[in-house]
């Protein structure tokens, strides 16, 4: 067991009865650092078959192999069925085909993942032609989320057990957003707003990008709330590499600050298995700190204006009525992009239709 982190709470071993025996389960960003070890500590709670989501197909096989290789994976589940796909999530098209190969391919999922992400300090446009910070920790992981979400309401109904759909969050969206200073006007939209790049600003994307996520969470939390649990965690700091696109001035503090005070991976991984397989129904729409529920993030991650109804912006400090309203609206917003992209398939318009009458 890895020794506690300075300055952070410890993080339980995941009990010794969890067990997902004979469950699918998807991780995107699966090929290394946090995901990869959420991967292991999946198979060695039993999950039989393995997805890893990656953008380059030769590093998720190689990951893939390596998990093979893993002792604990081999001691505990040697038999798991661990596969590769390849996922870029700098682009709406290639979202729609993972999601298009999965519902194909896979039969039952059970855990979703949506883990992968960036740290960048430039701004830039992503494949699909908003911001790309935006785009990857975001947008493309809403899309999958949606296309995914009638195989997972399946899977609940075989099981007779809720499935699962977690993202990888963080504690910057509390105190770090820039919609606290500059709230979205109501002339605006979210993606238009935040592909601006007048409103970029560099040492906070990533703080406004799980800001947008825990509002994703919020909304897709009651869409199916018995049959799909929706939720996200901080994992804390931890020691990985997502520093690797910062500046060489930031990059050797945040380095150092990591080694430091940081959990480790292991450790850090076991707070999305928390949140993905241990905790129950009351974490439905919730953001998790330390394996605990954080009722701050229902107040301060809200500050977007109605945008479908011109409602002017209000105070950051939004009522939960209106933070529900603008979750809605966020969600419908994002919704009708993606689907106007995706060109409304059935298991698209379904999804999307059921988004919109909740």
């Amino acid at each position: 067991m890895s020794s506690p982190a300075i300055g952070q709470p410890p993080i339980p071993p995941t009990p010794t009865d969890a067990n997902i025996s004979g469950k699918t389960v998807i991780v995107t960003g699966g090929n290394s650092g946090l995901g990869y070890e959420a991967a292991r500590q999946f198979l060695t709670l039993g999950a039989s078959r393995m997805i890893l989501a990656c953008r380059s197909i030769a590093r998720g096989q190689e990951a893939a192999s390596a998990l093979r290789a893993h002792p604990t994976v081999k001691e505990t589940n040697p038999n798991a069925v661990i596969d590769a796909f390849e996922l870029d999530l700098d682009d709406y098209y290639s979202g729609l085909c993972f999601s298009n190969r999965v519902n194909a391919e896979v039969k039952e999922l059970d855990i979703l993942l949506n883990n992968g992400g960036q740290v960048v300090m430039g701004y830039e446009k992503s494949k699909s032609g908003h911001e790309r910070s935006m785009q990857v920790n975001c947008y493309t992981h809403l899309l999958i989320s949606l296309e995914l979400f009638p195989l997972l309401r399946s899977t609940s109904a075989a099981r007779g057990v809720p499935s699962r759909i977690t993202f990888t969050g963080s504690a910057t969206q509390i105190m770090q957003n820039t919609l606290s200073k500059q709230p979205i006007s109501s002339e605006s939209t979210v993606l238009g707003h935040f592909d601006d790049e007048a409103n970029f600003n560099k040492l906070y994307r990533y703080a406004d990008s799980k800001t947008v996520v825990n509002a994703y969470v919020r909304r897709l939390a009651a869409l199916a709330p018995s049959e799909v649990i929706v939720n996200n965690a901080c994992p804390g700091l931890v020691q990985t590499g997502i520093d690797k696109n910062l500046p060489f001035y930031l990059k050797l503090p945040m380095g150092l600050l990591r080694k430091s005070t940081g959990r480790t991976v292991e450790e850090g991984a076991r707070t999305l298995i928390y949140v993905a397989v241990v905790a129950g129904t009351e974490t439905n729409g919730k953001f998790l700190q330390h394996n605990q529920v954080d009722p701050l993030a229902s107040t301060y991650t809200f500050a977007f204006p109605c945008y479908m109804e011109r409602r002017p912006p209000e105070c950051f400090s939004v009522s939960l009525e209106h933070g529900s309203k603008a979750q809605e609206s966020l969600l419908a917003w994002n919704t009708s992009i993606l689907r106007s992209f995706h060109g409304g398939g059935s298991a698209w318009r379904n999804t999307f239709n059921l988004a919109l009458t909740i």
